[in-house]
């Protein structure tokens, strides 16, 4: 029994099954030593690989997998960067991607020209090995939350430039090597790169949007529609000559704003790519390993020694440099050495290619490899050790709200349309604070009746619906059912009962009764709470959301909630993947930048200023369907309350073509226990 195990197992049932085991148990042991995960898959694909023990071979299945792995982990790092905040700081990103290769290249060619007696074109690609960088390490990054720390999106975005320069230092060498480096050659390269990435860039959102927009919204469909588009770039990149990762991380680019962080569908991709596809990817670059080779001459120890150097020496050198001209810490300096010293994919494309075509040796492919057993050990466990740091930091450091944990409170009712239920729920996950870890707490209120008992058994159906989206995003949710002669004393004392911050409100956006702002229920609610009441019409998917627009009345920023409401407004946008537009009418912008500036998450905003509400009307009916229009009022008869502002939600929703959300700020506590006698 036992030889049969140690000769290469080729039944493809137990090869998936014994792989599985392995992602499952390896990461678990190797914790013990309190060393990353991803390290002990590495570890155990050497030893049962072809060069350990022999029970697994590197076929083209294993092969196959790792390659989707890498593409799919290429994608994912694009999918998660805080698309806003890379935008603002390219600039970290082209210096760092820049020193990141020209560091490495540089003194790779010094070094393996001068010493290792390599030809021009050798050391050029001799230094391009290591001049690129795999970001081994991100699945450490994403599960400590500090993916879109400036410094890691700094080191994430940098990686598509480094990599698309090794890669182009390996296509010109290689095309100089063959005679082919002519002005063909650099029309075709340039121009097949132009309209790579400015395809990609300007083709993909709007096929997005369109299908987000028109596709029934099946959460498979979705997942097979991104799938698609993410091979699809892969594949695209190929034929513009570069590797098949780069298009993997333009695509996560391209979709980063259309697939929200904490919705549904992202937290599927998330689950297949770490369950199966990187955890292959990991398990195939473990199984290239074989430390024989140190025997196989003087050579390769001498190129596997100077490869070891020279990595960990040029990219910490490029870190340290990017660290000093932006002012990063030691922990965040560390974590980008973490990040870009990790090798893999590039690599071993750059040495196999160059091994092809007769430039570098048998020795030389045997050191890379080697080099990458020691990265792999060495990338993750320096991002888990700093990246802890960094982790730990920002929890002090993030915003306290001086309150209850915030608590999010969804009315539903059985007749509200599928789509627009499901958009209610999305908007409760969106604006939810994620950090906190709190249920969105959802409540149906019956009224007492003949027909109270199939209004009872149509609200279970309904959460039942509702569960199964909320469990698919991951979020915890608290159901509640009410019997109540009145919805909105139902949906008060449930607000009060289960301690809520923020009530969410469905609204359908038709004119009020005489006397009425909303309607009667959503008024009724506003009067008699003081918590954080958002009233929404949501015309179009969330995820399709480009920019959102906040209308600030006058002296709305002197209300006592005013911080909290454009929290709330900034989560969605952060959700969401928007930029957002302030519009203050006739009153100063200076003081709304610096409170903008001062909520967290960070998002991309601007707030410009118009005359009066006639010049806010003109502007509301430009906007596109695309545009998601937030206003910010205090409530009839508080603090910042006039007239004007009795009309504003039919306003908005008549004049906007797009969604619609009215914020009303939380009022002060000396008012809660008159409000709650009110109906107690």
């Amino acid at each position: 029994m036992l030889s049969a195990l140690t000769r290469p197992v080729e039944d493809p049932i137990l090869v998936f099954g014994l792989a599985i085991l392995v992602f499952l148990t390896a990461p678990l042991v190797i914790r013990r030593f309190r060393l990353p995960g991803i390290i002990g898959i590495i570890v155990v694909g050497a030893a049962i690989g072809p060069n350990g023990v022999g029970l697994l071979e590197r076929d083209e299945t294993i092969i196959l997998l790792g390659e989707v792995g890498i593409v799919y982990l290429l994608f994912l790092a694009g999918l998660e960067i805080n698309l806003s905040q890379f935008i603002r700081y390219t600039d970290r990103s082209v210096v760092f991607g820049l020193l990141s290769f020209l560091v490495p290249q540089a003194v790779g060619m010094v070094v393996g020209y001068s010493l290792l007696g390599l030809s021009l074109g050798a050391a050029s690609l001799f230094a391009a090995i290591f001049a690129s960088h795999t970001l081994l390490a991100y699945p450490v990054v994403a599960q400590l939350g500090i993916a879109t720390r400036e410094s890691v999106t700094a080191t994430i975005g940098g990686t598509i430039i480094t990599d698309t320069l090794a890669l182009l230092v390996l296509a010109v060498v290689i095309a100089a090597e063959q005679g082919e480096l002519g002005p063909t050659f650099w029309l075709e390269l340039a121009g097949g790169l132009a309209l790579f990435f400015a395809g990609i860039w300007l083709l993909v959102p709007r096929l997005g949007r369109w299908f987000f927009r028109t596709v029934e919204r099946e959460s498979y469909v979705e997942f097979l529609f991104v799938m698609a588009v993410l091979f699809g770039c892969a594949y695209l990149a190929e034929l513009a000559r570069v590797e098949p990762i780069i298009g993997a991380f333009l695509a996560g680019l391209a979709l980063n704003r259309l697939i929200p962080e904490h919705g549904t569908l992202m937290n599927r991709i998330e689950f297949v790519g770490n369950a199966l596809f990187i955890p292959f990817f990991l398990l195939s670059v473990g199984m290239l390993v074989d430390v024989r080779v140190l025997a196989a001459g003087l050579e390769t120890i001498v190129f596997t020694v100077t490869l070891i150097v020279l990595v960990v020496t040029t990219k910490y050198a490029a870190a340290w440099l990017t660290a000093r001209l932006y002012g990063y810490s030691h922990a965040e300096t560390m974590t980008m050495f973490g990040l870009s010293v990790g090798q893999a994919a590039a690599a071993l494309a750059i040495v196999l290619i160059g091994f092809d075509v007769g430039l570098l040796g048998e020795a030389m492919l045997n050191a890379v490899v080697l080099m990458i057993l020691v990265v792999s050990v060495l990338s993750p466990t320096v991002v888990d050790r700093y990246g802890t740091v960094i982790a730990h930091t920002s929890k002090r450091t993030a915003y306290d709200r001086r309150t209850a944990p915030q608590r999010v409170l969804i009315p539903f009712s059985s007749a509200l349309p599928d789509t627009d239920r499901d958009r209610l729920l999305e908007c409760g996950m969106f604006i939810r604070d994620h950090g906190e870890e709190q249920p969105l707490i959802l409540v149906s209120v019956a009224r007492p009746g003949a027909e109270t008992s199939s209004e009872l058994a149509a609200i279970a159906a309904t959460f039942e619906d509702v569960e199964a989206i909320a469990a698919g995003a991951e979020v915890p949710i608290e159901r509640e059912t009410r019997i109540d002669e009145s919805r909105a004393s139902g949906i008060v004392r449930a607000t009060y009962e289960n301690r809520a911050t923020t009530v969410v409100v469905p609204w359908d956006g038709s004119p009020p009764t005489r006397g009425r702002q909303i309607g009667s229920t959503i008024d009724d609610v506003l009067a008699r709470t003081t918590q954080q009441v958002v009233v929404t019409t949501l015309r179009q998917p969330l995820n399709t959301t480009r920019e959102i627009v906040v209308v600030l009345p006058p002296g709305v920023g002197q209300i006592d909630g005013f911080y909290e409401a454009i929290q709330t407004v900034e989560h969605l946008a952060s959700s969401v993947g928007a930029s957002i537009r302030a519009i203050a009418v006739g009153h100063e912008t200076e003081r709304y930048e610096r409170l903008f500036d001062l909520v967290e998450p960070d998002v991309s905003v601007t707030v410009e200023r118009v005359d009066g509400w006639p010049a806010l009307d003109t502007q509301l009916r430009s906007l596109e369907e695309t545009t998601f229009v937030s206003a910010i009022s205090p409530r009839r008869g508080a603090v910042g309350w006039h007239p004007e502002l009795r009309g504003l939600p039919v306003r908005l929703t008549q004049q906007v073509p797009g969604s619609v959300a009215i914020v009303y700020p939380a009022r002060s506590d000396r008012d809660d226990d008159r409000q709650f006698l009110q109906f107690g």
